[in-house]
């Protein structure tokens, strides 16, 4: 007898007018009506969501592979209009740069060939890729060989051929050059020397009586 009330009560539950369990959710069954589930996306959103997202970033990539039309805010604030140029000119200035560091193991011998690039440097104004509001600044900043040695190898790369300049080597190059800006700047403090007088001729004495 237990077995056939027990087998009653499950047939009757799976009826369609018997009641609800208690605790079951009001809209429960409109979402399971006719045996059909509300299918959810990622994180529960609707299918056409998901769809629309997709759409539009498919739709961005598409503009952004497009060039921009001159004068437009994309044009003026994503692609500068001198943008190859300055990559150019930062990759010269990384290139002189690694090149002084290779200089830089043997600077007895190839200190003219850094006066040289750094003169190239200065000349092409490279160092104004970086940022810096002058030579002076950069060298001071950028080359571990100091402003003041810096500054004077670029004097000696445009004043002396290399094979002199060589030959004599950076001690006494510097020591020249030093001793020119120093005649240079005590001829600028002192005051200039009047020429001398016209030399005349002594005239010859009157004699007496006449």
């Amino acid at each position: 007898m237990a077995k056939t009330k027990k087998s009653a009560v499950t047939k009757g539950s799976m009826r369609p007018g018997a009641p609800a369990k208690p605790g079951a959710k009001a809209g429960a069954g409109k979402e399971e009506a006719g045996g059909l589930k509300r299918k959810l996306g990622l994180r529960g959103a609707a299918p056409w969501a998901a769809r629309h997202a997709a759409k539009h970033a498919a739709e961005a990539r598409a503009r952004a592979a497009e060039p921009p039309l001159p004068g437009s805010a994309r044009a003026t604030i994503r692609t500068p209009i001198d943008a190859e140029d300055i990559k150019q000119r930062v990759s010269d200035l990384h290139s002189a740069l690694a090149k002084i560091k290779g200089f830089r193991k043997n600077l007895n011998k190839t200190f003219f060939d850094i006066g040289l690039v750094l003169k190239d440097i200065q000349t092409r104004r490279l160092y104004e890729a970086k940022r810096f509001p002058s030579f002076e600044a950069f060298v001071e900043r950028e080359i571990d060989l100091g402003k003041t040695t810096s500054l004077r190898l670029v004097r000696v790369a445009g004043l002396f051929q290399k094979e002199g300049a060589l030959e004599l080597g950076m001690e006494k190059l510097f020591t020249a050059i030093q001793a020119i800006d120093t005649a240079g700047d005590s001829s600028e403090s002192s005051p200039r020397m009047p020429p001398p007088p016209p030399s005349t001729t002594s005239l010859p004495l009157r004699p007496p009586g006449r």
